[in-house]
C-alpha cells in the first residue's frame, strides 16, 4: 500500500461519517456506512412490490431503515477502531507498531489451553447453566475468599461472556432513567455509553496528573445528589494504571455510606497485574460495603485469556440474579469451554502463581523502560503506573504545533493521527477516555518492539518542537 493509500484509509477512518443523515462527528473517530449490495437492493424491491394492496396500485411504498435514537447516539468504541485500523494497515503491507489494544502479548497459559481443548474431546460443548458451571462458580467464590476476603455463595456468582457484559448487565439492572452514574475520568471508553444505554446520565469527575488520576474524596462529595445511583471504580485503572489505595478507598467507602441510593461498582478486571508495593483492595471488603458493592472480574488479562471471552459479577444475591435474568434473554451461559478453562486457570494458584508472576514480571519490565525514556522527553509529562499494562501520558504542550505535510495538531485525536499516519505508530487519543491532554499507550508487547516505537515517537516530536514552546 502506498503511503498516499495508507494516509487515506488512515483519514477515513476518523472522519467518515457514521450513517447517510449524520452531521456531526462521534468524538473524533466516525465511520462510513457500508453500501448495499445489488443483490440485496433486487431483494429489497421484490419485498415492496408483494407489501402493495394490489398488483394495480403504482404506489412505492419506502421501507422505514432509520436507528433507534439510543442506538444512534452511541459513541464507537475508539481502541477498537484504532485496534481494527492497524490490523488493516498491516494487512495491507504497512509495518503499524500496534500499541492501542488492551490485550496480553502472551499465549493463554498451556495448561488453560489444555482445560479447554479436553473439554471438547470430553463432549462438553452444550448450553451451560445460565449463571455458569457450578465447578466454576465455586472456584470464584474460593478466589475470592482467599485472595479478596470475600465470603459470596455460588448464587451470588454469575459467569458472562467477558467482563464487559457483566458490567452493562450490572448498570442496566440497577440504574433506572434519570439516575446518575459518577464516572471519575480518564476513564474505560465503554463506561458512559453503558450508563446511557441504561438512560442514566454519566456525571464526570476529572482527576490530575499530579494526583497520579485518582479521585479526590472531596470532588466526589460535592458531585453527589439525590439522583446519584452509581460510582464505577476501576483499580488498576484502565486507562492510566493507576492503583488507589486501602486508605483513600476507605475515605470514599466512608463518603458512599452518607448516601443510601448510592451503589459502587468495582471493576478489578486488572487486579493481578499490581507493581510492588502497591496492594490491591476489593472495595467489597470494606466496612459496610460489602451489601452495596458489585464486584466484575474476569479471565482476559490476568491469565491472556481475551479470545475466550469469560468474566464474572459477585454481588447482592438479588442483584446477581436480575442479571442472570437479562443474561437470560441476551446471549444465555458463557462458552462451555471457556469455563473448564476458567476453572484450570484458578487452580494455577494464588494471584495466579508463577505463571501470572512471570506475566507481571515482564510488564514491570517494559513499564520502567518506557517511563525512563518518556521522562526524558521535552515536554511530556507521565504519572507512573502502578499496575495494568498502560501508560497515559500528557502530551499535550505540542498542541498547536505544525507538523510538515500534515498540518495542525490540536487535540489528542489530532496527535494520534499523526503519530499513526506519518511515524506508523498507533495510540488511542484521550478524549476517547474523557481526558483530551494525553495518549494512552499499551506495553502488552516486547521490548523490541517498545524500543522501535519510543524510537520513532521522539523522531515524530522533534519537528514539531520547533512550532510551540514545550
Amino acid at each position: 500500500m502506498s503511503s498516499q493509500t495508507s494516509a487515506a484509509v488512515i483519514s477515513s477512518a476518523f472522519t467518515a461519517a457514521p450513517y447517510p443523515d449524520s452531521k456531526k462527528p462521534i468524538g473524533s473517530i466516525r465511520f462510513q456506512p457500508l453500501p448495499l449490495s445489488p443483490s440485496y437492493c433486487k431483494v429489497s424491491s421484490r419485498i415492496c412490490a408483494m407489501a402493495k394492496p394490489n398488483d394495480s396500485e403504482t404506489l412505492s411504498l419506502s421501507v422505514d431503515t432509520s436507528l433507534s435514537p439510543r442506538v444512534k447516539s452511541l459513541k464507537p468504541s475508539k481502541t477498537m477502531v484504532i485496534t481494527d485500523l492497524a490490523s488493516t494497515l498491516v494487512q495491507s503491507g504497512v509495518p503499524v507498531i500496534r500499541l492501542a489494544a488492551g490485550e496480553p502479548d502472551f499465549d493463554t497459559p498451556q495448561i488453560v489451553a489444555e482445560a479447554g481443548i479436553n473439554a471438547i474431546r470430553d463432549g462438553f460443548t452444550r448450553y451451560s447453566l445460565n449463571a455458569g458451571i457450578t465447578e466454576l462458580r465455586e472456584a470464584i467464590c474460593r478466589k475470592l475468599e482467599e485472595e479478596n476476603g470475600l465470603s459470596y455463595a455460588p448464587d451470588q456468582i454469575l459467569v458472562s461472556n467477558g467482563a464487559k457484559q457483566s458490567l452493562l448487565q450490572a448498570v442496566l439492572a440497577v440504574c433506572s432513567p434519570g439516575d446518575e452514574v459518577i464516572i471519575p475520568a480518564p476513564y474505560w471508553v465503554s463506561y458512559t455509553e453503558q450508563a446511557r444505554l441504561a438512560d442514566a446520565t454519566p456525571v464526570i469527575i476529572p482527576t490530575k496528573i499530579s494526583d497520579n488520576f485518582l479521585l479526590d474524596p472531596k470532588d466526589l462529595e460535592s458531585k453527589l445528589t439525590e439522583k446519584s445511583r452509581l460510582l464505577i471504580l476501576c483499580s488498576p485503572s484502565n486507562p492510566t494504571g493507576s492503583v488507589y489505595p486501602k486508605s483513600l478507598l476507605e475515605e470514599i467507602a466512608r463518603i458512599v455510606a452518607k448516601h443510601p441510593k448510592l451503589m459502587v461498582l468495582s471493576d478489578e478486571i486488572y487486579e493481578h497485574i499490581i507493581y510492588a508495593p502497591a496492594t490491591h483492595t476489593s472495595f467489597a471488603s470494606l466496612p459496610n460495603m460489602y451489601e452495596r458493592t458489585l464486584t466484575v472480574n474476569g479471565f482476559s488479562k490476568a491469565f491472556a485469556m481475551t479470545g475466550w471471552r469469560l468474566g464474572y459479577l459477585a454481588g447482592p444475591k438479588h442483584i446477581v440474579a436480575a442479571c442472570s435474568k437479562l443474561q437470560g434473554q441476551v446471549s444465555s451461559g458463557a462458552s462451555s469451554i471457556a469455563q473448564k478453562a476458567g476453572v484450570a486457570a484458578l487452580g494455577l494458584g494464588k494471584a495466579g502463581g508463577e505463571t501470572v508472576a512471570e506475566m507481571v514480571k515482564a510488564y514491570r519490565e517494559r513499564r520502567d523502560f518506557l517511563v525512563k525514556n518518556f521522562r526524558e522527553m521535552e515536554g511530556v509529562k507521565i504519572s507512573e503506573p502502578q499496575g495494568a499494562f498502560y501508560l497515559f501520558i500528557d502530551f499535550s504542550a505540542y498542541y498547536g504545533s505544525e507538523a510538515e505535510g500534515f498540518g495542525l495538531i490540536k487535540d489528542s485525536s489530532s496527535l494520534a493521527l499523526y503519530f499513526l499516519d506519518k511515524f506508523q505508530v498507533a495510540m488511542v487519543p484521550g478524549d476517547a477516555f474523557g481526558d483530551d491532554t494525553c495518549i494512552r499507550i499499551s506495553y502488552a508487547t516486547s521490548l523490541d518492539v517498545l524500543r522501535a516505537a519510543v524510537v520513532k515517537i521522539k523522531k515524530a516530536l522533534e519537528p514539531l518542537r520547533a512550532t510551540v514552546s514545550v
